[in-house]
């Protein structure tokens, strides 16, 4: 062979190696300096839980994660056997602690009312409504008909949309959504409302007739809508507003008179009378 090719041969065996020693190196540099990633046990689900269910040690296992484990995770299962679940857990899913009321809370519908809110229940009938296809979660505007007292009497039956846009905790003794969403025929469908509105549809429910209208859960806008009385379905005025009645006055009302043109060749006057009622 060559001298000169086997020369050019053994130099570049001897680079190749160098190359691969220096990757060598390099890798196990990085491989060194690399940390372990940290793993945590936490508590999860076996199975898909309900709302308003009391965790049972059947309803939980243990399960790794990588890292920082998510904000609230119950590392033991001893926390929250017990507790009432105030939101739908899937299989398999890392419970958190805001995913569950309080210990000694117990489970079903009053676990679920935030702090501050209150559930009141709509008495409604299986006609009346959309109370055959309200499911807890649905968002709902309240509406109210029946004679207004006083002056507003003379218009009928007038409807009036008391609240909007409130959520339905529960209808009948259902408090989750059917699997297949089926509709339900229910008599009470539980609203979650302040106190202030829990007052106002107390005294609703007491008087009025209530009827509850289904709105899009994506359209949350509060708008002003006029009252509808009996009159304007048969094409009559709209009653005006009570700032807009005239004031009453106290005593006999006070007489109009009239006035009259006077045409006199090229001559014309305005002759003012007054009332009849006022003449003797």
């Amino acid at each position: 062979m060559n001298r000169r090719l086997m020369t050019i041969f053994l130099v570049a065996i001897v680079i190749a190696s160098a190359c691969c020693w220096l990757v060598y190196r390099i890798v196990s540099v990085k491989m060194s300096a690399s940390k372990p990633v940290s793993t945590t046990r936490v508590v999860a689900a076996a199975r898909d839980i309900p709302l308003g269910a009391v965790l049972t040690t059947a309803d939980l296992t243990t399960m790794t994660v990588g890292g920082t484990p998510p904000k609230g995770a119950i590392l033991k299962q001893e926390d929250a056997i017990g507790r009432g679940v105030i939101t739908q857990i899937s299989q398999g899913e890392p419970i958190l602690d805001s995913q569950l009321a309080g210990l000694g809370s117990g489970g079903g519908l009053a676990p679920t009312i935030p702090e501050g809110m209150r559930a009141c229940a709509v008495r409604v009938d299986e006609v009346v409504g959309v109370a055959g296809f309200v499911t807890p979660g649905m968002r709902v505007d309240v509406l109210a008909s029946g004679n207004p007292p006083g002056e507003g009497a003379s218009e009928g039956v007038v409807t009036e949309t008391i609240l909007q846009n409130i959520q339905v905790l529960s209808a009948g003794t259902d408090i989750q959504r059917d699997a297949e969403g089926k509709p339900q025929q229910v008599q009470v469908v539980n609203l979650l409302v302040t106190p202030d509105q829990a007052e106002l549809l107390s005294l609703a429910a007491n008087s009025l007739k209530i009827q509850l209208v289904l709105r899009n859960p994506l359209d949350t806008q509060i708008t002003k809508i006029p009252a509808t009385a009996m009159i304007n379905l048969f094409g009559g005025p709209t009653p005006p507003a009570a700032h807009d009645k005239p004031a009453r006055t106290h005593g006999k009302p006070a007489s109009k008179g009239f006035e009259m043109v006077v045409m006199n060749g090229n001559h014309t006057t305005d002759e003012k009378f007054g009332s009849p009622e006022g003449q003797h």
